[in-house]
């Protein structure tokens, strides 16, 4: 099947549509109609960029500098997990725990994708390395900032509990051991929901964009379910990770709690 290509008219009638709801939502005095707009907007600018950037990147084979762009992107998640947190960690462990887990996570799983699973000759070819990387990047990162968030903001408000349960000769990971198991769980949740629903009451991006690129319908299903997987594994073990570290963070040597060491409203 013949990929079709879209024109700009194509997206202006797809763009009306914002901008209908953009005025709708101005006559119902909803407060939302100039995020929207904005949003809208930038989204328009953020994916040209990027599909222009890409271009350029794909043409690449020097390691160092794809090297380079994937630590940048990491960066730029580390930064989003850390100001998704209503009370994150002080200083560069604010940003080190959550990024540095999530790009372990998801270098480590991206590399077994590339080198075992895909077989990519060379491994770090940019087409499949970086959207595959970005993908596990973005879904890591949201299910590590739902959990540290979690983790702190239960910590901050049960203070005098978890004090209590260590004067009562408790360990740290006994007297906090409840928070860190539901602040897992909210990590994890989103994630179990998409699998969940893949396919039956939803089909997933990937899969669609492949379908409508022309590729079969059931090569997509086995990239979208490489994918799915890849990502639960993702997010599960950069978040408990993350989780793990945080926890140990707000005890110090004596195992005496530090929320000191959380950033105060």
């Amino acid at each position: 099947m013949e990929l079709i290509r879209l024109t700009p008219l194509d997206l202006a009638i797809a763009a009306a549509l914002i901008l209908a709801l953009a005025a709708l939502s101005w006559q119902l005095h909803l407060g939302v109609g100039k995020r929207l707009l904005v949003s809208a907007a930038r989204s328009l600018v953020q994916l040209t960029l990027l599909g222009l950037l890409l271009k350029l990147i794909f043409a690449q084979s020097d390691p160092w500098f794809i090297g380079a762009m994937l630590l940048l992107m990491s960066l730029i998640a580390a930064r989003e997990i850390r100001a998704r947190q209503a009370r994150p960690f002080r200083g560069l462990w604010g940003y080190g725990i959550g990024g540095g887990t999530m790009f372990v996570s998801a270098l480590a799983l991206v590399l077994l994708a590339t080198r075992v699973i895909i077989q990519v000759d060379p491994w770090f070819t940019p087409q499949y390395l970086i959207p595959l990387f970005g993908m596990l990047l973005g879904n890591t990162m949201s299910g590590i900032a739902i959990a540290l968030d979690g983790l702190s903001r239960s910590a901050w408000r049960q203070r005098p509990v978890i004090e209590q349960r260590l004067l009562l000769g408790e360990s740290w990971q006994q007297a906090i051991g409840d928070i860190r198991q539901e602040a897992l769980r909210s990590g994890l949740i989103p994630i179990i929901n998409q699998m969940s629903v893949a396919g039956l009451v939803t089909l997933p991006g990937m899969m669609t964009g492949q379908i409508l690129a022309g590729s079969p319908p059931l090569e997509a299903a086995k990239y979208q379910i490489l994918i799915l997987l890849l990502v639960a594994a993702g997010v599960g073990f950069g978040t408990m990770g993350a989780i793990w570290i945080a926890s140990r963070r707000l005890f110090d040597e004596r195992q005496r709690l530090r929320l000191d060491r959380l950033r105060s409203r």
